[in-house]
């Protein structure tokens, strides 16, 4: 059976290209003709809030990418289209995160179809962005149209797909699996010198680019009320880079006097330096204002980390109250509440807790779901 994933792949950088390198291993591993169909242009300069798309470091694994599609060319989307329609695969899982790219893969799908043969599946991150645009709903409705069936990873985003998509066309939800390639978990105090950190300090963590909905506004915050109650010393880590102006962020924590108790890594962390950021980290914060579901949640239990997570979207389903981290309103002083709480519980207890919980986040079922929808 031969499969192709039509999203980033390296030498494209971030989640999803992550994400999409593990699926194809599995499929792979399973025994299937996979590969990545990407983009030779993904996003235009001008368009992409972070430094660059491109990963430094040469490919790690043995995924094969190719890289055909230009996301604003709509010549390039007919001819990748009739090219992959010619190559009959059995399964196309086409990745759909931004309304951005509806019209470029929804040409691209449509021309698939062509061939009457080929199983079309939506692998679908979110249906409706954090952050609104003109023509969002437009363009989700033309890329949407010609999937046959829907893979989603979160409650929300099953919810949301069902306000463009009928009945006759199945919606599977499993959970996110688990992100086990950045290797295995390491010892606290190695972590913490490899990366200069202190070494026996409270961590607390926030993992993940910079955006107006992650809420690292709110952890500030919460931060300065934390820092009037506690008993022993902590240092905020902020781990990502900036997708917006770090201007305000810079003046909030100097406005609230942090300065010295926040460390700036704002810079894109290359995959073979995650496991040591998760390792050296007491608790990952995740203070959304909205959200659908999270990779960074199974990077941290990937490293048995436990994590603070707001109740909006999909989060407050992948983490279990006082089990394996808190579930918080999205708000300041519950969120110091949060961080407070964890202080005063033994960390071996959250640790066995997600020892347990991420035995559930397997990527065999994950791909079998596309199997049973492809049949």
């Amino acid at each position: 059976m031969k499969i192709l994933l039509i999203g980033p792949g390296y030498p494209l950088r971030g989640g999803l290209s992550q994400f999409d390198h593990r699926i194809v291993k599995e499929f792979v591993a399973q025994g299937y003709d996979c590969e990545i169909v990407s983009f030779s242009l993904q996003y235009p300069s001008f368009l992409f809030p972070g430094k660059t798309q491109f990963y430094t470091e040469p490919q790690s694994d043995k995924v094969r990418v190719r890289s055909l599609i230009n996301s604003v060319n709509p010549l390039n989307w007919w001819k990748v289209g009739n090219q992959l329609r010619k190559e009959q695969p059995d399964i196309v899982i086409v990745r759909y995160w931004l309304p951005f790219m509806g019209p470029a893969l929804g040409t691209i799908a449509r021309r698939i179809k062509k061939n009457k043969t080929t199983k079309v599946i939506c692998l679908c991150d979110n249906a409706i962005p954090h952050e609104k645009r003109p023509g969002d709903v437009a363009f989700t409705k033309y890329f949407l149209r010609p999937m046959e069936a829907f893979v989603a990873m979160s409650e929300k985003v099953k919810n949301d797909l069902r306000q463009f998509v009928t009945e006759k066309q199945p919606i599977q939800l499993i959970h996110h699996p688990l992100y086990d390639n950045f290797g295995e978990k390491m010892d606290q105090q190695e972590a913490r010198k490899f990366l200069n950190l202190p070494e026996n300090e409270d961590l607390f963590l926030f993992f993940g680019f910079i955006r107006k909905y992650k809420g690292l506004d709110l952890l500030f915050d919460a931060l300065k009320i934390y820092k009037s109650k506690a008993k022993r010393p902590f240092k905020l880590l902020v781990c990502g880079e900036f997708y917006e102006d770090e201007k305000p962020y810079l003046e909030q924590l100097e406005r609230l006097q942090l300065k010295d108790d926040v460390l700036l890594f704002t810079k894109f962390i290359p995959d073979s330096e995650v496991k040591y950021y998760l390792s050296a980290a007491d608790l990952l914060i995740q203070p959304y204002r909205n959200a659908t579901q999270s990779g960074v949640t199974l990077i941290a239990y990937q490293f048995e980390t436990p994590i603070v997570v707001t109740k909006v979207g999909g989060l407050e389903k992948q983490v279990k109250d006082q089990i394996t981290g808190f579930v918080v309103e999205p708000e300041a002083n519950a969120i110091a509440q949060a961080m407070e709480n964890y202080t005063q519980r033994d960390k071996a207890s959250f640790e066995k807790a997600i020892q347990e919980e991420k035995q559930h986040y397997s990527w065999k079922k994950f791909i079998e779901t596309f199997l049973e929808l492809g049949k």
